[in-house]
């Protein structure tokens, strides 16, 4: 079998214990590389790189079984990383996956309930705000008119964000009604969007930290260019390293991802005027810069850890 990577992968004498499991449009983006370098040097041929179009997930008398295109079967691996396209990820495809390879054993450092469950921006703040964590005020509407919600009360300015978006794509800020109209109808009729309240002592900036396993593995400060309140890098914001600069923000960051579910997860946070911190979202598929050299090897221990446990589960059983 071919890794996504482009790298012959031996699964099926075997197997391996470690997967790199990569959705649709994620075997090229640079953080792959630096993932698959820091597992390889820790696991060697213990680790393969698998595209999620690679595999076949089969469930019938035998109960659940994996295999190949080329219909071989393969041996779910003991400790499994997946990174999932957030736009283009389905219930019915890549997180199906991973609730497969669950249920067949496998200890995933990102869940599949907490990495669905980060594809969607409310129930992101569900989460958040029921286990009291700092986030904007967020309304969304299961179903009413425009007109109905902005009757309801919405905050003014107003950020409105389509629930599935990433890379800041489907984010406008509406500083009146009018405004919110125009934006609103320029979004395809069957996207669902969030109306959130509008920080604007963070406009153009905000705080990217990269957690590992409970634990600031790095962090940036993010400054968008050119009046632009939205700090993505993707829409030429600038990246100043700066972790431990802001103990507050990482606590709140590490907080947030724990409520997740994730062991490893971007969050992004909004400054407040009193030094503190909001939470605006948290990425399972998280990115990050080659300058940023801890997170990488943070990783690989995270999947370590989570592979010594799990030998250490199948000697005490005996088998």
């Amino acid at each position: 079998m071919a890794g996504s990577d482009g790298s012959r992968t031996d699964l099926v004498d075997g197997g391996s214990d470690v997967w790199l499991v990569l959705g649709a449009g994620l075997s090229q983006r640079p953080v792959t590389s630096l993932i698959t370098g820091a597992l390889e040097g820790e696991f060697g041929d213990r680790f393969a790189v698998v595209g999620s179009d690679e595999l076949l997930m089969r469930a019938g008398r035998g109960g659940l079984t994996l295999h190949g295109l080329d219909g071989r079967g393969l041996a779910a691996p003991r400790v499994a990383y997946g990174r999932v396209w957030t736009p283009g990820a389905g219930v019915d495809r890549e997180i199906t996956l991973l609730r497969h390879l669950e249920t067949m054993g496998s200890v995933l450092l990102n869940p599949a309930d907490a990495v669905l469950a980060c594809l969607d921006k409310f129930w992101q703040m569900q989460r958040l705000a029921s286990a009291g964590l700092a986030v904007p005020e967020t309304h969304m509407s299961a179903g009413g008119s425009l007109e109905a919600v902005i009757g309801a009360g919405l905050p003014q300015p107003c950020v409105v964000k389509a629930v599935r978006g990433h890379r800041g794509e489907q984010v406008f800020l509406a500083p009146d009604t009018e405004t919110l109209r125009t934006v609103h109808g320029g979004l395809a009729p069957d996207t669902a969007c969030l109306f959130q309240e509008y920080v604007g002592y963070s406009h153009g900036r905000d705080l990217r930290v990269v957690v590992v396993d409970g634990r600031a593995a790095g962090a940036v400060v993010r400054t968008a260019s050119g009046g632009e309140f939205r700090s993505n890098l993707a829409l030429g914001a600038t990246l100043t390293p700066c972790t431990g600069r802001y103990p507050q923000g990482e606590e709140l960051a590490v907080r947030a991802a724990s409520v997740m579910g994730l062991g490893v997860a971007g969050v992004d946070l909004l400054f407040a005027p009193d030094g503190d911190f909001t939470v605006c979202e948290v990425n399972a598929n998280a990115g990050w810069q080659p300058k940023m050299k801890e997170i990488a090897p943070a990783l690989a221990a995270a999947c370590r850890t989570r592979l010594t446990a799990a030998e250490g589960r199948v000697a005490s059983s005996g088998q």
